[in-house]
């Protein structure tokens, strides 16, 4: 099970944007997946199509953490329900979309002296989880307690950045922090890769930061890039995945997260063979 941690420093560079998009690619190619949606605004979740009920968000699961079962907490995604091959197959072979909702409550361990044990609560009920291929944790725009909770718990970390100066430096600063946090809290970790989203082919500037981008980080600037789309504010605001939504924009943003996913997935299980080996 590969657990992928969503980060960046910066907000407003379409974090949880990228979330759903590897969601949506991970819908589409059939890997059963669970969306943990850490970030307080809960945005992922609502983008999700989720509709909240009588069950626990993170935050009241995490506070629980010894005892509580997040596998009988998720709740499946809207999208599932707009998934063509769901409505023709057996209700034991639908995708897997689940969500463990995001919930204002997980705030209270957003704060920088969380301890040892604190950071272990998200690592805790994810080890009683199983049936997924994937775990992506949409985590909030800072390095506080709940994205490094996020990174215990992970095998796999993609900080995501805009093609411009302050995201770039915001980056090279995460990318720091991580290798520190690898040092005295997770040496299985393997290193963070970088997405960069929201790029404008016809931008010098864009042009210019994604070249930097490439001499400073190397191979962990993963290929594709993601292009900035018109509409996936109105993609979004319909909680809707953007494997399903009609025109040519979005058939081209799917077929950029499907590679994003596909490169996710295989190198994510050549470098956890490594580190098996290693240990």
């Amino acid at each position: 099970m590969q657990v992928v941690s969503i980060s960046s420093l910066k907000g407003g560079v379409g974090k949880t944007s990228v979330t759903l998009g590897l969601a949506s690619a991970a819908l589409a190619a059939g890997i059963p997946t669970l969306v943990v949606d850490l970030d307080p605004h809960a945005d992922a979740t609502t983008g999700l199509g989720v509709t909240a009920g009588d069950k626990p968000g993170i935050g009241e699961m995490l506070k629980n953490s010894r005892r509580a079962q997040l596998g009988d907490n998720v709740v499946p995604s809207g999208w599932v329900a707009n998934d063509r091959r769901a409505k023709n197959q057996d209700p034991k072979h639908q995708p897997v979309l689940d969500v463990a909702m995001g919930s204002a409550f997980s705030g209270i361990y957003d704060r920088p002296d969380l301890g040892r044990r604190d950071l272990k609560r998200l690592s805790t009920l994810l080890s009683r989880v199983s049936g997924y291929g994937l775990v992506l944790i949409d985590c909030p725009p800072s390095l506080n307690g709940l994205t490094r909770m996020a990174w215990t718990a992970s095998n796999r970390v993609l900080l995501v950045a805009e093609p411009g100066l302050f995201s770039v430096a915001g980056t090279e600063r995460t990318m720091r922090a991580l290798e520190l946090f690898r040092t005295e809290f997770a040496p299985n970790l393997a290193p963070a890769s970088i997405i960069a989203n929201r790029v404008r082919s016809g931008s010098n500037e864009h042009t210019f930061r994604l070249a930097e981008m490439k001499q400073m980080f190397g191979d962990l600037l993963l290929s594709p890039t993601i292009a900035e789309q018109a509409n996936w504010q109105q993609i979004q605001g319909a909680a809707h995945s953007v494997h399903h939504w009609p025109g040519e924009s979005a058939k081209q943003a799917a077929g950029t997260f499907d590679a994003l996913l596909k490169n996710l997935m295989e190198t994510g299980s050549v470098r956890n063979r490594v580190i098996r080996r290693a240990s």
